[in-house]
């Protein structure tokens, strides 16, 4: 949807279940008018779309990508924007750690991420002669698994690649006039974790004066031109859910981000599950989120100052006696429209305090709502049809977008 001043709000795809392109094709059809008829009685309503490398090679083919173009006009459809963090299986099957394979150390990774810029520069919509034209964005993964990197050549290998994704995306541009950024996504245990951990990645290894060298290289641009290329084809995608569970501060977060001139190219609007307080109610209902499939991430606030757990397991095994001191906040995306999800709290506020700000002075262009764990929620969390889930979440963050 346009929300005025070349804003754009829509959902993820992530949360139907598909990998092939036949599969993904048949969930646009089913389940994308659906939600734009509940939302909207006219105007076109925008898509942010997941693709696994299957479904992209599939859709490279020419006779699927026009029949995507035909499809977008018929239904007053457009898509604006790329999920590129999960390259293969993301549903029905043990995720856990493996989402992130390959990651940036990994040349496939760089093709996927090339192939799928490439996709987006050829439906992005031309827009109204005398507008702008619309920019897309691809969201991506935080370099990698923190416990699966070595040492600092695997760090140098993340760059050059994402160095070299840079080069292509100015390539594309000089090509065909699209513009299309790439926006890495914090998430807790991975390499990129904090606004911290982002800030200095940025400033020391894609923004420094050794990744404009490399990209001049690259490219044979000027000094100033890889500078600014480096700026407006690398840059973030934050998490609500992420950076609430990581206890960020929103007005905060987005004065660094801003001071080292990191451009945040999408803002994935989610929420994840609190415990304000350990109680055994609450550590025995939140067994029930314990699932084989994605990774839950814990951040616990206590007297030690905030300690981190790779996924529930761990963070049930190292509880002690002293419980009732700690809070923890789970990477479990949940309804954002919910701001209790009885015995626990979620993180809603931290949503509506960052929604307030962009409201205020927008953050990013590129605004999705991201609840991917629908199949896995408790029972009680799953009344009522996806589309119509899908709906009531996206209503809410326009209330809360709303002057």
């Amino acid at each position: 949807m346009k929300l005025g001043e070349g804003i754009h709000l829509t959902y993820c795809s992530n949360i139907h279940p598909g990998e092939s392109w036949a599969e993904v094709r048949a969930n646009l059809g089913r389940y994308v008018p659906a939600v734009r008829d509940r939302l909207m009685t006219g105007g076109e309503f925008g898509i942010g779309l997941r693709l696994s490398a299957r479904a992209a090679q599939e859709l490279a083919a020419p006779g699927a990508l026009e029949e995507l173009r035909q499809f977008l006009a018929r239904e007053r459809l457009y898509i604006f924007t790329f999920n590129g963090f999960p390259y293969g299986t993301f549903h029905g099957t043990r995720v856990k750690d493996e989402v992130y394979l390959p990651d940036w150390r990994d040349p496939q990774r760089l093709r996927y991420t090339n192939l799928l810029a490439d996709l987006l520069a050829a439906l992005l919509p031309a827009g109204p002669p005398g507008e702008p034209a619309l920019e897309g964005s691809v969201s991506t993964a935080p370099g990698a698994y923190k416990a699966a990197l070595t040492g600092p050549q695997d760090v140098a290998t993340m760059v050059e690649h994402l160095l070299q994704h840079v080069a292509h995306l100015v390539a594309l541009r000089q090509r065909s006039g699209r513009s299309i950024a790439l926006a890495l996504e914090p998430e807790p245990d991975c390499f990129l974790e904090t606004i911290d951990e982002t800030v200095a990645f940025f400033t020391r290894d894609l923004h420094g004066p050794a990744a404009v060298r490399r990209l001049m290289a690259l490219t044979g641009l000027g000094p100033a031109e890889a500078a600014e290329a480096l700026r407006h084809h690398l840059g973030l995608c934050l998490d609500l859910c992420h950076a609430a569970v990581e206890y960020e501060q929103p007005a905060d977060c987005l004065r660094r981000l801003h001071d080292a001139g990191i451009r945040v190219h999408k803002m994935q609007i989610s929420a994840g599950l609190q415990l304000p307080t350990l109680t055994p109610e609450a550590l025995e209902s939140l067994k029930r989120f314990d699932d084989p499939v994605y990774l839950h991430q814990v951040v616990e606030r206590g007297p030690a100052g905030l300690v981190r757990y790779p996924d529930l397991p761990q963070a049930f095994a190292a509880l002690d006696g002293h419980a009732a001191q700690r809070e923890w906040r789970v990477h479990f995306h949940v309804p954002i429209f919910l701001d209790r999800l009885p015995p626990f709290a979620s993180t809603q506020a931290f949503v509506r305090e960052m929604l307030a700000l962009q409201r205020a002075h927008p953050v990013s262009t590129h605004l999705e709502v991201e609840t991917y764990t629908w199949g896995v929620l408790p029972e009680p969390l799953r009344s009522g049809t996806v589309d119509e889930a899908v709906a009531r979440e996206l209503a809410w963050a326009l209330k809360e977008l709303q002057p």
